[in-house]
């Protein structure tokens, strides 16, 4: 015993130990593998590592001080590591754009607490295997090829040598060419208002009974009247929240600025400048537009882009907390979504006594990740929150939003008003992770309004045919039943993902950048010289 005791002083097993909680760590947060590996991953490790002898050969030798080659590329995927345990699917994408659109006013303090721990847990690593190249001559004659193998695996390296490889790529302009501006050619005799709800992270893979209960089933209901799309995929660069109502309502995925930024070190002054989306093209036929959000409009640029695209009134925490009649009331991220609707009740109001048409976008908060955050209402209906089960903040957030479409409808206030119901993009790492990853996601996509036809439509499409649909859905003729690079799901003609697949979309999103100098024409000189391509055949 005394002997054992001994052994597991020495830093040989503190050491491998580290290194083992570090590869079950990563593997568990990289693959698909299920939380109970780790610490099998860890005991075959220590295993292996026994058997091998590491950090003790049979032929020691003095300790060498050297600093092993490896450390760096380490600590990339320590990173990249972090991101994936944070976030689920690591979007380069969403972290280049944050960089340049600003992170102030973030509610993500428990991100702030888990990459504190992550840093702290990174420094062990590098320690640990440090110290076992020194006193193990066999890592020490092996490690630097080691270095290269992690430098040449890590994805984030990767991401970016495919974005500096599309520089020099034959055809950098595919996506750009199937861009169509979008023109409206006709508008309705009575044009109808807009509500468009979004409901952060409530993808419609909750759906399933089987393996999530009836969390999803307020939502379930609200759509037997709806016309319900099933099958909107997430394209890269789609899904965060800037990204997914870019998608929706612009109609193209949000390509960060990148080097075409004039001003690296400060936040986006416009957001996407060089298209049209939703609200300019309404506020051009005399809409009153408003924005109302739970969380800050500082974050992410949410407030640049509302105001950049025809909105007039554009209202988060900072505008909405003084109205409310608890300012205690309130979460990390901001308003809770009973509060926010209310609000939002009274907003519409507003609109409906001005007298003319009126759009209304509105972003909630309760399931966003990695817990959510259910308000008051709902604790007070489904009993008492854990802290971090996501299926009870999923059914939160459908309830409310279900309860206030009936609250809106009762009072009279949706008259000759298209309502929409949409996921911003499919959720990050939740307790539900496992369950979710477990087959094929989808977006929440459900309209509601005079002449929507309550069904299911199946189709392979992308939130970025949201936009077209919601025009032909309010009555609207445009160009050939397409707006950027959406298709209208009311149309016969086939979706990008239709005609090409997701795969081919994604693998030229991360090639080209002729759509991204589009996106941000105004911040560097337009290079686009070729016309659109023909538009593909019907579907079906």
């Amino acid at each position: 015993m005394l002997r054992a005791a001994r052994r597991l002083h020495h830093p040989r097993w503190w050491a491998l130990l580290v290194l083992g909680l570090w590869l079950g760590y990563a593997l568990a947060m990289l693959t698909r593998l299920p939380t109970w590996a780790f610490p099998v991953v860890t005991g075959a490790w220590l295993l292996l590592a026994r058997w091998r002898r590491w950090g003790a050969p049979a032929n020691p030798r003095p300790t060498t001080r050297v600093w092993p080659w490896s450390l760096a590329p380490l600590a990339l995927w320590g990173f990249y590591v972090y991101l994936a345990a944070s976030f689920g699917e690591v979007d380069l994408g969403a972290v280049f754009f944050h960089l340049q659109a600003g992170i102030s006013e973030h509610g993500g303090s428990g991100r702030i607490v888990s990459a504190l721990l992550h840093t702290l847990g990174m420094l062990l690593l590098l320690a640990a295997f440090t110290w076992l190249v020194r006193v193990d001559r066999r890592w020490r004659t092996t490690e630097r090829l080691l270095a290269v193998m992690l430098l040449a695996g890590n994805p984030m390296l990767y991401g970016l040598g495919q974005r500096g490889a599309a520089i020099v790529t034959d055809d950098g302009a595919w996506l750009d060419r199937q861009y169509v501006e979008p023109v409206i050619l006709d508008a309705p005799r009575s044009p109808p208002n807009l509500l468009l709800l979004y409901l952060e992270s409530l993808e419609r893979t909750y759906a399933d009974p089987e393996r999530f209960g009836n969390a999803y089933e307020p939502l379930a209901a609200l759509g037997e009247r709806a016309m319900v799309v099933e099958g909107v995929r997430q394209l890269d660069n789609t899904g965060w929240t800037m990204a997914g109502m870019i998608a929706s309502q612009c109609g193209t995925p949000l390509m960060p600025a990148g080097l075409l930024h004039d001003s690296q070190f400060e936040p986006l002054g416009r957001v996407v400048p060089g298209v049209d989306c939703l609200g300019d093209l309404l506020a051009e036929r005399g809409y009153a537009l408003s924005y109302l959000g739970g969380a800050s409009t500082r974050f992410a640029g949410k407030g640049v882009f509302y105001r950049d695209h025809g909105f007039a009134r554009v209202m988060g925490r900072e505008e909405l907390e003084p109205r409310l009649p608890d300012p205690d009331y309130v979460n990390s991220w901001g308003l809770f979504d009973d509060t926010l609707y209310d609000l939002t009740v009274e907003e519409i109001r507003r609109l409906e006594r001005q007298g003319e048409p009126w759009g209304l976008v509105n972003l909630n908060l309760a399931a966003h990740a990695p817990h959510g955050y259910p308000a008051r209402a709902c604790r007070e209906r489904q009993g008492e929150f854990d802290g971090t089960d996501i299926l009870y903040s999923v059914e939160c957030s459908a309830w409310l939003a279900r309860r206030l479409v009936e609250r809106l409808e009762a009072e009279g206030l949706l008259e000759n008003t298209l309502v929409v119901v949409a996921s911003d993009h499919l959720t990050m790492r939740v307790s539900a992770w496992e369950q979710l990853v477990a087959g094929e996601r989808e977006n929440t996509l459900m309209l509601l309004g005079e002449g929507i036809e309550p069904r299911r439509l199946r189709v392979e499409a992308s939130t970025m045919d949201v936009l077209p649909t919601v025009l032909e859905a309010m009555g609207f003729v445009i160009d050939w039943h397409r707006a950027g690079l959406g298709v209208s799901l009311l149309s016969d003609q086939p979706t990008l993902i239709e005609a090409h697949g997701l795969e081919t979309l994604n693998a030229r999103l991360r090639e080209e950048t002729a759509l991204q100098e589009r996106l941000w024409e105004g911040l560097a000189p337009s290079q686009r010289t070729s016309a659109p391509d023909a538009v593909v055949a019907p579907r079906g």
